[in-house]
């Protein structure tokens, strides 16, 4: 059996190993906490660009569909000018 002081620096030695241990694993979660406030900034960024091009996609549809409205138009009143031709006899 040994001193009580040598086993109260045996206690010191293994604190002193268990508070190292807390203080990487605290680092590592540090780290950890760092990375992902990036990748929630990233995704935060990446979701915007998306809600912009959906946005972008919806107008570029409401344009077709214009587009596709006034084509038929352009066609009905190009068949009625053919039609008015054809009973000129021409």
């Amino acid at each position: 059996m040994g001193s009580p002081l040598t086993n109260e620096l045996e206690i010191i030695k293994i604190l002193e190993g268990k508070i190292a241990h807390v203080i990487d694993y605290i680092n590592k979660l540090s780290a950890e906490n760092e990375k992902l406030r990036q990748q929630t900034k990233d995704l935060r960024a990446e979701k915007k660009d998306m809600e912009e091009l959906i946005k972008r996609a919806g107008k570029l549809d409401e344009d077709v569909k214009r587009y596709e409205n006034e084509r038929e138009l352009i066609k009905g009143k190009i068949e009625t000018i053919i039609n008015q031709i054809d009973k000129l006899g021409i």
